[in-house]
C-alpha cells in the first residue's frame, strides 16, 4: 500500500465558489437579448407617438371634407329649387294670378267687391 502524500499546493482541487458568489456574478452580467427587446420596444412606442398626430389630423380633415360635400350639396337643392321658383315667377300668367290675388285689376277693367257672402 501506498503512502499517503502530504497535501501541497499542486494537489489540492480548487475551492468551489460559494454560492452568494455565484449569485453575484449572475446578477452582474447584463441579458443583452433583454436590452435590446426594450430597446425595440421604447422605439416602436416613439414612432407610434409621432404617427399620433398626423393620423388625426388626417382624420379631421376627412371630416370636414364630408361636413362641406353635405353643405355643397345641400346648396345645390336649395339653388335649384329657387331657380325653378325665378322661372314660374317670370311667367306672365304667374305675375297675373299673383297680381289679382293681392286685389289688383289691369287698366281699363272694373273692380267689383262682394260684400256679406259667408265665410
Amino acid at each position: 500500500m501506498p503512502l499517503a502524500r502530504p497535501a501541497t499546493a499542486r494537489n489540492r482541487s480548487p475551492v468551489p465558489p460559494q454560492p452568494l458568489e455565484g449569485v453575484r456574478r449572475a446578477a452582474q452580467r447584463i441579458r443583452w437579448d433583454r436590452v435590446g427587446r426594450v430597446g425595440l420596444l421604447v422605439t416602436l412606442g416613439i414612432v407610434i407617438c409621432l404617427y399620433i398626430q398626423p393620423a388625426l389630423s388626417i382624420y379631421h380633415a376627412w371630416r370636414a371634407e364630408h361636413q362641406q360635400a353635405t353643405t355643397v350639396h345641400q346648396l345645390l337643392r336649395s339653388n335649384a329649387y329657387l331657380r325653378g321658383q325665378v322661372k314660374s315667377l317670370n311667367r306672365t300668367s304667374t305675375i297675373v294670378t299673383e297680381a289679382r290675388a293681392l286685389g289688383m285689376v289691369r287698366s281699363g277693367e272694373k273692380a267689383y267687391v262682394v260684400v256679406g257672402l259667408p265665410r
